[in-house]
Protein backbone atom coordinates (compact mmCIF):
# COMPACT_ATOMS: atom_id res chain seq x y z
CA UNK A 1 0.00 0.00 0.00
CA UNK A 2 1.63 3.10 -0.77
CA UNK A 3 1.53 6.83 0.75
CA UNK A 4 1.84 10.38 -0.86
CA UNK A 5 3.69 13.07 0.40
CA UNK A 6 4.41 16.66 0.25
CA UNK A 7 5.99 19.85 2.81
CA UNK A 8 4.71 22.87 2.85
CA UNK A 9 6.80 26.00 2.79
CA UNK A 10 6.38 26.53 6.51
CA UNK A 11 7.39 23.07 7.16
CA UNK A 12 3.92 21.19 7.58
CA UNK A 13 4.71 17.45 6.47
CA UNK A 14 1.51 15.98 4.80
CA UNK A 15 1.04 11.94 4.32
CA UNK A 16 -1.75 10.07 2.94
CA UNK A 17 -2.13 6.91 2.34
CA UNK A 18 -5.07 5.89 -0.31
CA UNK A 19 -7.91 3.45 0.08
CA UNK A 20 -11.07 2.97 -1.50
CA UNK A 21 -13.24 3.37 1.79
CA UNK A 22 -15.83 5.68 1.95
CA UNK A 23 -14.67 6.24 5.85
CA UNK A 24 -11.61 9.18 5.77
CA UNK A 25 -9.60 9.80 8.39
CA UNK A 26 -7.26 13.00 8.46
CA UNK A 27 -5.28 14.64 11.83
CA UNK A 28 -2.62 16.53 13.33
CA UNK A 29 0.52 14.33 15.18
CA UNK A 30 2.51 17.00 17.25
CA UNK A 31 5.94 16.01 18.33
CA UNK A 32 5.13 17.08 21.73
CA UNK A 33 4.54 15.60 25.23
CA UNK A 34 5.06 15.14 28.61
CA UNK A 35 8.86 15.02 28.61
CA UNK A 36 8.68 18.29 26.76
CA UNK A 37 7.35 19.92 29.22
CA UNK A 38 9.48 22.48 31.30
CA UNK A 39 10.06 22.99 35.27
CA UNK A 40 6.46 23.87 36.86
CA UNK A 41 4.55 22.18 33.84
CA UNK A 42 3.61 19.00 35.01
CA UNK A 43 0.79 17.75 33.14
CA UNK A 44 0.61 20.72 30.71
CA UNK A 45 1.45 18.84 27.53
CA UNK A 46 -2.09 16.62 27.99
CA UNK A 47 -3.83 19.59 29.49
CA UNK A 48 -3.10 21.52 26.20
CA UNK A 49 -4.81 18.59 24.53
CA UNK A 50 -7.92 18.71 26.47
CA UNK A 51 -8.12 22.50 25.98
CA UNK A 52 -7.84 22.64 22.38
CA UNK A 53 -11.59 21.18 22.53
CA UNK A 54 -12.79 24.07 24.62
CA UNK A 55 -13.06 27.01 21.77
CA UNK A 56 -11.31 28.82 19.48
CA UNK A 57 -11.63 32.42 17.98
CA UNK A 58 -14.77 31.28 16.08
CA UNK A 59 -15.99 28.40 18.23
CA UNK A 60 -16.92 27.48 21.41
CA UNK A 61 -16.76 24.16 23.25
CA UNK A 62 -20.35 22.91 22.22
CA UNK A 63 -19.74 23.81 18.46
CA UNK A 64 -16.68 22.04 18.64
CA UNK A 65 -18.34 18.78 20.22
CA UNK A 66 -21.22 18.93 17.41
CA UNK A 67 -19.13 19.78 13.97
CA UNK A 68 -18.10 16.36 13.65
CA UNK A 69 -21.21 14.68 15.18
CA UNK A 70 -23.81 16.18 13.90
CA UNK A 71 -22.60 14.32 10.61
CA UNK A 72 -21.53 10.93 11.94
CA UNK A 73 -18.07 11.19 12.75
CA UNK A 74 -15.69 11.37 15.20
CA UNK A 75 -13.16 13.83 17.28
CA UNK A 76 -10.59 12.17 18.92
CA UNK A 77 -7.35 13.00 20.57
CA UNK A 78 -4.64 11.24 23.13
CA UNK A 79 -1.40 12.66 24.48
CA UNK A 80 1.48 10.45 24.95
CA UNK A 81 5.27 11.02 26.64
CA UNK A 82 6.46 12.61 23.06
CA UNK A 83 3.26 13.11 20.92
CA UNK A 84 0.25 14.54 20.63
CA UNK A 85 -2.69 13.47 18.19
CA UNK A 86 -5.41 15.23 17.33
CA UNK A 87 -7.68 13.59 14.74
CA UNK A 88 -11.19 12.62 12.95
CA UNK A 89 -12.73 9.90 11.51
CA UNK A 90 -15.87 10.99 9.34
CA UNK A 91 -17.72 10.01 5.58
CA UNK A 92 -15.29 11.43 2.79
CA UNK A 93 -17.97 13.74 1.91
CA UNK A 94 -17.21 15.74 5.07
CA UNK A 95 -13.25 15.73 4.54
CA UNK A 96 -13.61 19.30 4.14
CA UNK A 97 -15.37 19.98 7.36
CA UNK A 98 -13.35 18.07 9.49
CA UNK A 99 -10.21 19.51 8.10
CA UNK A 100 -10.93 23.35 8.43
CA UNK A 101 -12.46 21.73 12.09
CA UNK A 102 -8.86 20.41 12.93
CA UNK A 103 -7.12 23.47 11.55
CA UNK A 104 -9.30 25.57 13.77
CA UNK A 105 -8.41 23.72 16.98
CA UNK A 106 -4.44 23.44 16.36
CA UNK A 107 -4.00 27.20 15.47
CA UNK A 108 -6.90 29.35 16.80
CA UNK A 109 -7.53 27.78 20.08
CA UNK A 110 -8.18 30.53 23.34
CA UNK A 111 -8.19 28.63 26.50
CA UNK A 112 -10.87 30.55 28.34
CA UNK A 113 -10.55 30.58 31.98
CA UNK A 114 -14.17 29.81 32.34
CA UNK A 115 -13.53 26.45 30.59
CA UNK A 116 -10.08 25.91 31.92
CA UNK A 117 -11.55 25.73 35.88
CA UNK A 118 -14.13 23.09 34.35
CA UNK A 119 -11.44 21.25 32.44
CA UNK A 120 -9.09 20.83 35.40
CA UNK A 121 -11.80 19.24 37.71
CA UNK A 122 -12.71 16.82 34.85
CA UNK A 123 -8.69 16.08 34.88
CA UNK A 124 -8.44 15.51 38.25
CA UNK A 125 -11.16 13.25 38.27
CA UNK A 126 -9.67 11.43 35.92
CA UNK A 127 -6.22 11.21 37.49
CA UNK A 128 -8.17 9.71 41.00
CA UNK A 129 -9.75 7.00 38.72
CA UNK A 130 -6.53 6.29 37.45
CA UNK A 131 -4.74 5.98 41.60
CA UNK A 132 -8.30 3.42 41.48
CA UNK A 133 -6.27 1.37 39.02
CA UNK A 134 -3.01 -0.50 40.53
CA UNK A 135 -2.08 -2.37 37.53
CA UNK A 136 -2.06 1.18 35.72
CA UNK A 137 -0.26 3.24 38.35
CA UNK A 138 2.35 1.18 38.69
CA UNK A 139 3.49 1.60 35.20
CA UNK A 140 4.16 5.42 35.66
CA UNK A 141 5.78 5.12 39.11
CA UNK A 142 8.44 2.08 37.76
CA UNK A 143 9.50 4.47 34.48
CA UNK A 144 9.50 7.30 37.31
CA UNK A 145 11.80 5.32 39.33
CA UNK A 146 14.05 3.79 36.29
CA UNK A 147 14.10 7.46 34.39
CA UNK A 148 15.63 8.70 37.88
CA UNK A 149 13.50 11.69 37.79
CA UNK A 150 14.17 12.78 33.75
CA UNK A 151 10.87 14.26 32.12
CA UNK A 152 10.38 10.71 30.24
CA UNK A 153 9.48 9.30 33.75
CA UNK A 154 6.85 11.82 34.47
CA UNK A 155 3.08 10.66 34.21
CA UNK A 156 1.12 11.96 31.63
CA UNK A 157 -1.63 13.42 33.54
CA UNK A 158 0.39 15.76 35.95
CA UNK A 159 -1.05 16.23 39.37
CA UNK A 160 -3.30 18.61 41.18
CA UNK A 161 -0.63 20.87 42.17
CA UNK A 162 0.57 22.01 39.04
CA UNK A 163 -3.08 21.65 37.69
CA UNK A 164 -4.56 24.44 39.36
CA UNK A 165 -1.80 26.54 38.77
CA UNK A 166 -2.60 26.88 34.66
CA UNK A 167 -4.22 29.56 33.10
CA UNK A 168 -4.86 31.19 29.66
CA UNK A 169 -1.41 31.96 29.36
CA UNK A 170 0.46 28.54 30.05
CA UNK A 171 -1.90 26.67 27.18
CA UNK A 172 -0.87 29.29 24.57
CA UNK A 173 2.73 29.24 26.33
CA UNK A 174 3.07 25.38 25.10
CA UNK A 175 1.47 26.18 21.68
CA UNK A 176 3.34 28.55 21.12
CA UNK A 177 6.79 26.79 21.75
CA UNK A 178 5.30 23.41 19.92
CA UNK A 179 2.42 23.64 17.80
CA UNK A 180 4.26 25.10 14.78
CA UNK A 181 4.21 23.49 11.11
CA UNK A 182 7.72 22.25 11.01
CA UNK A 183 6.99 20.32 14.63
CA UNK A 184 4.14 18.51 13.23
CA UNK A 185 2.95 16.07 10.56
CA UNK A 186 -0.87 15.92 8.86
CA UNK A 187 -1.75 12.66 7.93
CA UNK A 188 -4.89 11.27 5.76
CA UNK A 189 -6.21 8.31 5.05
CA UNK A 190 -8.99 7.67 2.36
CA UNK A 191 -9.76 8.53 -0.98
CA UNK A 192 -9.97 12.07 -1.05
CA UNK A 193 -7.30 13.18 -4.36
CA UNK A 194 -3.95 13.99 -2.33
CA UNK A 195 -4.03 17.02 -4.43
CA UNK A 196 -6.98 18.75 -3.21
CA UNK A 197 -5.80 18.05 0.69
CA UNK A 198 -2.74 19.73 -0.10
CA UNK A 199 -4.11 22.37 -2.14
CA UNK A 200 -6.46 23.39 1.42
CA UNK A 201 -3.55 22.92 3.53
CA UNK A 202 -1.81 25.63 1.39
CA UNK A 203 -4.83 28.15 1.62
CA UNK A 204 -5.41 27.37 5.48
CA UNK A 205 -1.90 28.13 6.32
CA UNK A 206 -0.19 30.28 4.02
CA UNK A 207 -1.29 33.10 5.51
CA UNK A 208 -0.38 32.42 9.04
CA UNK A 209 2.83 33.19 10.70
CA UNK A 210 4.61 30.82 13.02
CA UNK A 211 7.88 31.26 15.18
CA UNK A 212 10.87 28.89 14.43
CA UNK A 213 11.09 25.99 16.43
CA UNK A 214 13.98 25.35 17.95
CA UNK A 215 13.40 23.14 21.08
CA UNK A 216 15.96 20.61 21.37
CA UNK A 217 15.47 17.34 23.69
CA UNK A 218 17.70 16.13 26.62
CA UNK A 219 18.34 12.30 26.57
CA UNK A 220 18.14 10.64 29.87
CA UNK A 221 21.53 10.31 30.98
CA UNK A 222 20.84 7.31 33.18
CA UNK A 223 18.92 4.57 34.14
CA UNK A 224 18.34 3.95 37.93
CA UNK A 225 18.54 -0.12 38.19
CA UNK A 226 16.34 -0.40 42.22
CA UNK A 227 13.92 -3.11 43.73
CA UNK A 228 10.99 -1.01 45.84
CA UNK A 229 7.96 -2.49 47.88
CA UNK A 230 5.15 -0.25 48.26
CA UNK A 231 2.35 -1.13 50.65
CA UNK A 232 -1.22 -0.86 48.77
CA UNK A 233 -4.45 -1.66 50.06
CA UNK A 234 -5.07 -4.09 47.04
CA UNK A 235 -6.19 -7.75 47.19
CA UNK A 236 -3.72 -9.06 44.78
CA UNK A 237 0.08 -8.20 44.82
CA UNK A 238 1.28 -5.90 41.82
CA UNK A 239 4.75 -6.85 40.27
CA UNK A 240 6.39 -5.09 37.62
CA UNK A 241 9.75 -6.14 36.25
CA UNK A 242 11.49 -4.07 33.84
CA UNK A 243 14.72 -2.12 32.45
CA UNK A 244 16.52 -0.42 29.38
CA UNK A 245 15.75 -1.49 26.17
CA UNK A 246 16.79 0.23 22.58
CA UNK A 247 15.23 3.52 21.05
CA UNK A 248 12.95 3.45 18.07
CA UNK A 249 15.79 4.10 15.23
CA UNK A 250 18.14 1.02 17.06
CA UNK A 251 18.31 -1.70 14.45
CA UNK A 252 17.79 -4.20 17.56
CA UNK A 253 14.33 -3.09 18.13
CA UNK A 254 12.77 -5.54 15.87
CA UNK A 255 14.42 -8.76 17.29
CA UNK A 256 13.47 -6.90 20.31
CA UNK A 257 9.77 -7.02 19.17
CA UNK A 258 10.02 -10.39 18.09
CA UNK A 259 11.56 -11.63 21.41
CA UNK A 260 8.57 -9.92 23.49
CA UNK A 261 5.92 -11.62 21.41
CA UNK A 262 7.49 -15.09 22.62
CA UNK A 263 8.32 -14.50 26.51
CA UNK A 264 5.20 -12.04 27.02
CA UNK A 265 3.16 -11.12 23.79
CA UNK A 266 -0.62 -10.98 23.16
CA UNK A 267 -0.45 -14.84 22.15
CA UNK A 268 -1.66 -17.01 24.81
CA UNK A 269 0.87 -19.49 24.33
CA UNK A 270 3.62 -16.99 25.43
CA UNK A 271 6.11 -18.69 27.65
CA UNK A 272 5.13 -16.49 30.71
CA UNK A 273 1.69 -17.06 30.51
CA UNK A 274 2.14 -20.39 29.99
CA UNK A 275 4.59 -20.72 32.88
CA UNK A 276 2.70 -18.91 35.46
CA UNK A 277 -0.85 -19.58 34.47
CA UNK A 278 -1.48 -22.31 32.32
CA UNK A 279 0.99 -24.63 34.30
CA UNK A 280 0.89 -23.38 37.76
CA UNK A 281 -2.25 -21.27 38.31
CA UNK A 282 -1.09 -18.45 39.81
CA UNK A 283 -1.85 -15.14 37.46
CA UNK A 284 -5.16 -14.46 35.85
CA UNK A 285 -2.89 -11.86 34.00
CA UNK A 286 0.96 -11.88 33.00
CA UNK A 287 2.05 -10.30 30.03
CA UNK A 288 5.47 -8.31 29.08
CA UNK A 289 5.92 -4.72 26.90
CA UNK A 290 8.11 -2.44 24.86
CA UNK A 291 8.02 0.96 24.54
CA UNK A 292 10.40 2.68 22.62
CA UNK A 293 11.60 6.44 22.62
CA UNK A 294 13.14 8.38 20.04
CA UNK A 295 16.37 8.17 22.48
CA UNK A 296 16.04 5.48 25.18
CA UNK A 297 13.06 2.51 25.70
CA UNK A 298 12.14 0.11 28.59
CA UNK A 299 11.17 -3.14 28.11
CA UNK A 300 8.41 -4.75 31.01
CA UNK A 301 6.94 -7.70 32.48
CA UNK A 302 3.59 -7.11 35.01
CA UNK A 303 1.89 -9.66 36.18
CA UNK A 304 -1.21 -9.47 39.46
CA UNK A 305 -1.29 -12.32 41.74
CA UNK A 306 -2.30 -13.39 45.30
CA UNK A 307 0.54 -12.23 47.89
CA UNK A 308 0.83 -16.16 48.92
CA UNK A 309 2.12 -16.47 45.54
CA UNK A 310 4.39 -13.47 44.81
CA UNK A 311 7.76 -15.39 45.65
CA UNK A 312 7.03 -17.86 43.08
CA UNK A 313 5.60 -16.12 40.21
CA UNK A 314 8.62 -13.74 40.64
CA UNK A 315 11.05 -16.76 40.68
CA UNK A 316 9.03 -18.99 37.18
CA UNK A 317 9.59 -14.94 35.85
CA UNK A 318 13.35 -15.33 36.02
CA UNK A 319 13.75 -18.88 34.97
CA UNK A 320 11.80 -17.98 31.96
CA UNK A 321 13.95 -14.43 31.40
CA UNK A 322 17.54 -16.78 31.56
CA UNK A 323 16.28 -19.52 29.63
CA UNK A 324 15.74 -17.03 26.89
CA UNK A 325 19.46 -15.58 27.85
CA UNK A 326 20.92 -19.12 27.66
CA UNK A 327 19.16 -21.68 25.33
CA UNK A 328 18.80 -20.99 21.58
CA UNK A 329 15.81 -21.21 19.57
CA UNK A 330 16.06 -24.17 17.51
CA UNK A 331 14.96 -24.04 13.28
CA UNK A 332 11.88 -24.81 14.11
CA UNK A 333 10.66 -22.48 17.00
CA UNK A 334 12.12 -19.29 15.44
CA UNK A 335 9.80 -20.33 12.33
CA UNK A 336 6.89 -20.96 14.29
CA UNK A 337 7.61 -17.68 16.32
CA UNK A 338 7.77 -15.54 13.03
CA UNK A 339 4.74 -17.16 11.91
CA UNK A 340 2.83 -16.51 14.49
CA UNK A 341 3.91 -12.73 14.71
CA UNK A 342 3.46 -12.27 11.09
CA UNK A 343 -0.36 -13.36 11.56
CA UNK A 344 -0.72 -11.18 14.46
CA UNK A 345 0.41 -8.13 12.36
CA UNK A 346 -1.82 -8.90 9.48
CA UNK A 347 -4.68 -9.23 11.48
CA UNK A 348 -4.00 -5.99 13.53
CA UNK A 349 -3.31 -4.09 10.11
CA UNK A 350 -6.92 -4.94 9.12
CA UNK A 351 -7.87 -2.17 11.77
CA UNK A 352 -7.84 0.97 10.05
CA UNK A 353 -7.77 3.40 12.66
CA UNK A 354 -4.84 1.67 13.78
CA UNK A 355 -3.45 1.71 10.37
CA UNK A 356 -4.03 5.35 10.32
CA UNK A 357 -2.60 6.40 13.52
CA UNK A 358 0.74 3.91 12.87
CA UNK A 359 1.12 6.32 9.84
CA UNK A 360 1.01 9.76 11.59
CA UNK A 361 3.27 8.56 14.14
CA UNK A 362 5.85 6.86 11.78
CA UNK A 363 6.21 10.11 9.58
CA UNK A 364 6.37 11.87 12.67
CA UNK A 365 9.30 10.09 13.96
CA UNK A 366 10.81 8.39 10.48
CA UNK A 367 9.66 11.26 7.86
CA UNK A 368 8.54 7.51 5.91
CA UNK A 369 5.75 5.03 6.63
CA UNK A 370 6.96 1.20 6.85
CA UNK A 371 3.93 -0.92 5.32
CA UNK A 372 3.47 -4.68 6.77
CA UNK A 373 5.30 -5.93 3.87
CA UNK A 374 8.04 -3.98 5.22
CA UNK A 375 7.76 -5.26 8.40
CA UNK A 376 6.60 -8.82 7.70
CA UNK A 377 10.65 -8.97 5.30
CA UNK A 378 12.61 -7.78 8.56
CA UNK A 379 10.92 -10.08 10.63
CA UNK A 380 11.88 -13.11 8.33
CA UNK A 381 15.41 -11.87 8.61
CA UNK A 382 16.09 -12.18 12.25
CA UNK A 383 18.04 -15.28 13.39
CA UNK A 384 18.26 -17.26 16.41
CA UNK A 385 22.10 -15.73 17.21
CA UNK A 386 19.88 -12.13 17.08
CA UNK A 387 17.51 -13.09 19.98
CA UNK A 388 19.87 -14.58 22.13
CA UNK A 389 22.32 -11.36 21.72
CA UNK A 390 19.09 -9.52 22.52
CA UNK A 391 17.84 -11.26 25.64
CA UNK A 392 21.87 -11.29 26.84
CA UNK A 393 21.40 -7.46 26.46
CA UNK A 394 17.65 -6.57 27.69
CA UNK A 395 16.82 -9.17 30.28
CA UNK A 396 19.97 -9.50 31.98
CA UNK A 397 19.31 -9.76 35.51
CA UNK A 398 21.74 -6.73 36.48
CA UNK A 399 19.58 -4.75 33.71
CA UNK A 400 16.85 -5.57 35.75
CA UNK A 401 14.28 -3.49 38.15
CA UNK A 402 11.51 -4.49 40.36
CA UNK A 403 8.60 -2.51 41.66
CA UNK A 404 6.19 -4.39 43.88
CA UNK A 405 2.87 -3.66 45.27
CA UNK A 406 1.71 -5.59 48.39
Amino acid sequence: MSYLSHVLSNGLRIVHLPTDSPVSYCGYAINAGTRDESAGEFGLAHFVEHMLFKGTRKRKSWHILNRMENVGGELNAYTTKEETFVYSVFMEEHYSRAFELLTDMIFNSQFPMTEIEKEVDVILDEINSYKDSPSELIYDEFENHLFNGHTIGHNILGDEASLLSFNSSSGQSFIQRFYVPSNMVFFSMGRKPFQKIVKMAETALSDLSFPAFSHKREAPESMTVFSHKERHDNHQTHVLIGGKAYDMYHPKRVPLFLLNNIIGGPGMNNRLNVSLREKNGLVYTVDSGITNYTDTGMASIYFGTDPKNTQKALSLVYRELKKLRDTKLTNTQLAAAKKQIIGQLSVSGDNKEGLFLGLGKSFLHHNRYDTLSDAIEKIRTITAEQLLDVANEVFAENNLSTLIYE
